[in-house]
């Protein structure tokens, strides 16, 4: 999770989300025209990242099966209103309203870990590329990680989902504000404001506190 003042994402993450995909626009065009096995190649594309938006969202591991599933049977029937543009994004902000509606719908807060979640060996999608760490290289971030996703799972749900959008997923501004239908200026401020939290959280965090020293002392 990054820190510091509020930001775009870096110009590589923009890039990557412009840049021209002529297979996934070949795929785009065949489903619109009703083919479903080029749709079930979007969803073999789409379906860990999806999954791994409204985990975070609503930290509850049977409700994001559900909700993934939701959106992209929501994808496909609407496919059709696609106009071109960031087909990511365009699904992203169907799964986001679609987790919203499931916090507002249950009017709780999230209550499992992402860690369960992470348990799976069905769902290695949601940790970062392994790198091969020492076992206690592995044990610190582990530490860390629990930190973070405790401090992200007590953000309000604005908060967390412009944070999730922005610093794990890679949107920039106009995407966010594309896929939660709040005014640019608004995206700012949650993000600004959901970053200083986190900042408060993980300094007041004795968990990830340590895990650092541990990790600096060792340099």
């Amino acid at each position: 999770m990054r820190g510091g003042s509020v930001e775009m994402t870096s110009p590589a993450q923009q890039r990557r989300a412009v840049e021209p995909d002529p297979a996934l626009d070949d795929l785009v065009r065949r489903a619109q025209l009703g083919e479903l096995p080029a749709f079930n190649s979007i969803v073999l594309r789409y379906q860990d990242a999806v999954y791994s938006l409204v985990l975070r969202m609503l930290s509850q591991r049977e409700a994001a099966e559900d909700v993934t599933q939701e959106a992209f049977v929501s994808a496909w029937r609407h496919i059709g209103t696609f106009r071109g543009g960031s087909f990511r994004s365009w699904l992203f902000t169907i799964a986001a309203n679609r987790a919203r509606d499931e916090l507002r719908k249950g009017g709780r807060r999230p209550t499992t870990s992402l860690d369960a979640a992470r348990d799976d060996p069905n769902r290695a999608d949601l940790d970062p590329p392994d790198d091969g760490p020492s076992p206690e290289g592995a044990v610190e971030q582990a530490e860390m990680r629990a930190a973070l996703e405790s401090a992200l799972a007590e953000l309000p749900d604005d908060w967390r989902e412009v944070i999730v959008l922005s610093d794990i997923h890679g949107m920039d501004y106009a995407e966010i504000a594309g896929a939660t239908g709040v005014a640019l200026g608004t995206v700012k401020s949650r993000l600004s404001r959901a970053r200083s939290r986190l900042r408060e959280v993980v300094l007041a965090s004795r968990e990830l506190t340590d895990a650092a020293q541990r990790s600096s002392d060792r340099r």
